[in-house]
């Protein structure tokens, strides 16, 4: 059994999510993808989905987005693969900071499926649904921090 069983996943029938995906290792985000439609449907989610050049284009895309307050949360997902360089750093770690200083600061739902790793077999292992569904756990994320913040909304009334 998967360690994030889809029966404990929180059910949001109605969220809107966006979903944001660098594209960059095509195979691997069609895998992230797949996890994150299927995490979405089986909690009744909307999803949309759009593609931006990289991970480190993700955050911006998200506020971008959020200015509409058309979604509820948002998901991002991708890729990044260790090389030759400290560009791998780079991107990882301000990517990530981007990301989660959009939450905080912005008070937004982001699940985080962007795979930090240092080959595409680890990448392979992490984004298959059937195995590790790191984009379903970033779904199941995103959909956490949506109830959160409606039990928080609906407390202070």
């Amino acid at each position: 059994m998967k360690a994030a069983e889809t029966s404990t996943r929180p059910k949001v029938p109605g969220a809107r999510l966006l979903l944001v995906v660098a594209p960059y290792y095509r195979a691997i985000a069609d895998q992230l993808e797949r996890g994150a439609a299927a995490a979405a449907e089986a909690a009744g989610a909307k999803l949309e989905k759009i593609d931006v050049p990289g991970a480190f284009e993700i955050p911006a895309a998200i506020r971008h987005a959020s200015q509409t307050r058309a979604y509820d949360g948002y998901v991002a997902l991708g890729c990044v693969v260790r090389g030759e360089t400290s560009h791998y750093d780079y991107v990882c770690g301000e990517s990530a900071r981007a990301l989660m200083d959009l939450a905080v600061r912005e008070s937004l739902a982001i699940g985080y499926g962007i795979l930090t790793v240092e080959n595409l077999a680890q990448a392979e292992a992490r984004a298959d649904p059937a195995r590790g569904d790191k984009g379903g756990e970033a779904v199941a994320a995103a959909l956490a921090m949506i109830a959160l913040k409606r039990r928080f909304a609906e407390s202070a009334r």
